[in-house]
């Protein structure tokens, strides 16, 4: 159209663009000649909502900062702390790209959709409670002892009410309930438990072991039990009132425990009798406790027979404790406390 001086309206039907593109090339032409004619990226100079530098530092910085003292540095936990720095936080999503950008992202394979679960949650605080206990070895160096931690969390809101350190947790091997139980069942709460080799009976602590150990792994080796259980107490306050839950919709345990009113046991559950009573083995080497309107027979077997002993009446449940540890000829001494059920052998 310049050198040869034909119309704009040929050269354009001709090579099948518009008008007003064919202008704005003859203008790029006469501003920089053919140079200024090569393709151009559409990419724009400049981005107003684009995030500012220094609060980019900050996101990596924050990214490094919980990650060395083994909490949660997800995107959305990032994303929670900076709304206590800076006035305009950007979405987890863009945390998220941030972070990838600068190489701290490490690429997963496809997981299972979440829609895919079927999740349970009590309706109320208090509702349901989930304990289990987890190993620990203390510092090499001292005695290397294996430890265990007794952690309990509210399954309604992940409040972790507990989180201690113990030599062992589980006592001795008895028949009857143990004391936990029957203190559970004086206050009227109902003990359940999991299905044995199918931890997704109690998912959420099982899980949280994972979130808690990944922290013990970060902080200084614990040499006694009382230096672990400082590390537990000050993970227990971050994470119950700092760290967000992304299954409470990035609120803390703590909120979530507070924003709702509380469940209690129920009235008829703590409606149990409970006795002392003291007494002596029969020359049959039992005794007898009215239940029910009726007698009912404990034996403990002739070895026993004039032995004095206590009871512990507790319902359907009677502990039977010895006063003294006499032994019958070549045969063991009486054990410390023998639970029987109060229905056996009425009279």
């Amino acid at each position: 159209m310049v050198l040869e001086g034909r119309s704009p309206t040929e050269i354009a039907r001709r090579h099948g663009i518009s008008r007003s593109w064919l202008y704005r090339l003859l203008g790029r032409y006469r501003e920089g000649g053919y140079a200024a004619l090569a393709s151009r990226s559409r990419r724009p100079h400049s981005c107003s909502h684009r995030t500012s530098p220094g609060l980019e530092a900050a996101i990596v910085a924050l990214r490094a900062e919980l990650a060395a003292a083994g909490h949660d540095a997800g995107p959305a936990t990032i994303a929670h702390h900076l709304g206590r720095r800076f006035t305009a936080v950007p979405s987890p999503a863009t945390v998220w790209r941030i972070l990838r950008r600068h190489g701290l992202v490490t690429p997963q394979p496809h997981k299972r959709p979440r829609s895919s679960f079927v999740r349970f949650e009590a309706a109320l605080p208090n509702e349901l409670w989930q304990a289990d206990t987890t190993h620990w070895r203390l510092a090499y160096g001292t005695d290397g002892t294996d430890v265990e931690i007794l952690n309990l969390i509210d399954d309604h809101s992940r409040l972790l009410l507990a989180a201690d350190a113990f030599r062992t947790v589980k006592g001795g091997p008895r028949r009857g309930r143990i004391r936990f139980e029957t203190e559970l069942e004086r206050l009227g709460v109902v003990a359940k438990h999991s299905t044995p080799d199918y931890p997704q009976t109690c998912g959420k602590v099982e899980r949280f072991h994972q979130t808690l150990k990944r922290y013990l792994a970060k902080q200084r080796p614990a040499a006694s039990l009382a230096i672990l259980q400082l590390q537990l107490d000050a993970f227990r306050r971050y994470y119950n009132s700092e760290r967000p839950h992304r299954a409470l919709r990035g609120r803390t345990p703590m909120v979530a425990f507070r924003a709702r009113l509380k469940a209690r046991p129920a009235a008829d559950l703590a409606r149990i009798h409970f006795r002392v009573r003291s007494d002596r083995m029969s020359k049959a080497g039992n005794v007898t406790v009215r239940y029910l309107s009726r007698l009912r027979h404990i034996g403990l077997g002739p070895a026993y027979v004039g032995e004095p002993v206590k009871l512990l009446i507790a319902g359907d449940y009677v502990r039977v404790v010895a006063r003294t540890a006499r032994s019958s000829g070549s045969s063991s001494a009486m054990p410390a406390a023998t639970t029987r059920r109060a229905y056996t052998r009425p009279r």
